[in-house]
């Protein structure tokens, strides 16, 4: 019968996820200096998830939701972007009380530098793996990440 109590290595390996997350985070910071990106993590999710939306953007509530916070939460991730001119609020053409919020080509610009930088980063933490290497520990993420029990 399993324990419940975790292991040593299962220890080791959830601070070693939460290390090479912070490293991810770091890497990338370091890749976007030379542009004039400011996004806190939080806004650049934002803007990935509304770009996910495509042609059809989301309501503040769809973000919320995905976002997994408060409504709240959201209008003020949504006002901060909405300054630096990434978004921006427009009414829904079927039923004009909701807002919805699309990237304007600012927010597109900055989708493309963000995507960007999140490659070269991969690219520098993942140089000393092999090809073979990089396709187990893809395997091997994707099991966690979208496995049982995983959010959707």
């Amino acid at each position: 019968m399993p324990s419940s109590e975790p292991t040593v290595s299962t220890t080791n390996l959830a601070e070693q996820l939460v290390r090479l997350t912070r490293r991810m985070h770091r890497a990338q910071k370091h890749q976007l200096a030379h542009l004039d990106l400011a996004f806190t993590p939080a806004q650049s999710r934002l803007l990935r998830i509304v770009a996910h939306y495509g042609d059809t953007p989301p309501r503040m509530a769809d973000l919320a939701e995905r976002l997994e916070v408060v409504p709240r939460a959201v209008t003020t991730l949504v006002d901060a972007l909405e300054t630096q001119g990434a978004v921006r609020r427009v009414p829904d053409p079927a039923n004009r009380r909701v807002i919805r919020i699309e990237l304007t080509d600012t927010g597109h610009s900055a989708m493309r530098a963000l995507r960007s930088a999140r490659r070269a980063a991969a690219e520098e933490i993942l140089a000393p793996l092999t090809a073979d290497q990089r396709e187990v520990l893809g395997g091997l993420l994707s099991t966690l990440v979208d496995g049982p029990g995983a959010p959707q």
